[in-house]
């Protein structure tokens, strides 16, 4: 019988902040000076598109060149990270960062962020990262869980939940203003 090792984590969060309150703003700044998109579901696959009954957030998509030095930081962290905790080969930044944000009523149902045919998209996610990028104070709701619901824990501002992206997880419904978030996806290569 095969096992895993125990130094592996298939979730991990943040015991310091990745980003500053200054970084969070200026990432905060950066997404909404661009346009903002109604987010979609089903990643480009036929029967995704925009669904109101799975996802109701607006994102926008921060180009590399935008925020070149976050980039790197968070490429740092993430190999670091993956080294640590993941152990996946082929780790690095396939896309541009997504930022979120949720207006009251805001949430995106329970999903992967890969697809469970890996064929279909090359480069494959395999590790996601949502940071909480304004005042845990400013929101009500907004909860990532992951597998099953109940399972969280607060994020404080420029704090980081890293996990596996075939791992079931959702953002509950804001209740009180909005929440700001900040996704990444990193991946290579299907699994083996």
């Amino acid at each position: 019988m095969l096992k895993e090792p125990k130094w592996k984590s298939w979730i991990v969060e943040t015991t310091t902040p990745l980003f500053t309150p200054d970084q969070c703003r200026q990432i905060i700044d950066a997404g909404r000076r661009l346009p903002p998109q109604k987010a979609q579901v089903g990643m480009g696959k036929p029967g995704g598109g925009t669904d109101t009954k799975k996802r109701v957030t607006t994102i926008s998509w921060i180009p590399f060149k935008e925020m070149d030095s976050m980039y790197n930081q968070v490429n740092q962290f993430i190999q670091q990270t993956n080294l640590n905790h993941f152990g996946f080969g082929d780790i690095q930044i396939t896309e541009q960062a997504q930022f979120t944000e949720y207006p009251v009523g805001g949430f995106y149902d329970w999903h992967m962020d890969c697809d469970v045919n890996m064929a279909h998209e090359p480069p494959v996610r395999k590790i996601s990262m949502t940071v909480l990028l304004n005042d845990p104070l400013e929101f009500e709701g907004g909860d990532l869980e992951l597998m099953s619901p109940g399972k969280f824990k607060k994020l404080k501002q420029g704090h980081a939940i890293i996990f596996a992206s075939f791992l079931n997880h959702r953002v509950a419904p804001v209740t009180r203003g909005v929440r700001q978030s900040l996704v990444m996806w990193f991946g290579g290569t299907p699994f083996r």
